[in-house]
């Protein structure tokens, strides 16, 4: 017997999203303006559910150490952070981390912000009673909910009218 359906719909971007801030302004625009018409609600607990929750995000930040006398890159660190705070730290701290380069064989460090990767994923509590996710990477936005197409609809027409999601 077949209990749920789940439906994903995934928007490619033209162009990644360019920074971190760009990329939090996005999702915390989401999270603020509730533009679809999210509704709170209780959870099992009783415990009281906003609208639109971060559900799960973490951002990547690249560092890329290179020898500056023939512009080849010898290594690469990734650092995978739960908050944009850490990720910002981190990167510094890669970057300024002597010791890190030296075993690299390196003479310098770079950001490498192209390589970074970001991920929002946020639940949303539909009017319907249904709840799915709207998760935000650099390159897409994916929907992932139940059988109710009106909420794709709803989102993809939203998505339209901004530019960054074009």
């Amino acid at each position: 017997m077949q209990k749920t359906v789940n439906k994903t719909a995934v928007r490619g971007l033209a162009v990644p999203i360019a920074t971190v801030t760009s990329f939090n302004t996005l999702a915390q625009s989401v999270i603020g303006d509730n533009p679809f018409g999210y509704i709170g609600h209780t959870n099992r607990d009783g415990v009281a559910v906003a609208p639109i929750i971060r559900n799960r995000e973490h951002y990547t930040a690249k560092v890329d150490f290179i020898d500056v006398n023939t512009g080849k890159r010898l290594g690469t660190v990734s650092l995978q952070s739960p908050t944009i705070a850490a990720f910002e730290a981190n990167a510094a701290e890669a970057l300024a981390n002597a010791a890190l380069a030296t075993a690299m064989g390196a003479t310098d460090a770079l950001r490498n912000g192209p390589g970074e990767t970001y991920y929002a994923q946020l639940k949303c509590h539909d009017p319907s009673g249904d709840d799915y996710y709207v998760t935000f990477t650099r390159k897409t936005v994916r929907i992932s909910s139940g059988e109710d197409d009106a909420i794709k609809e709803k989102i993809e027409a939203w998505a339209d009218l901004v530019p960054a999601l074009e």
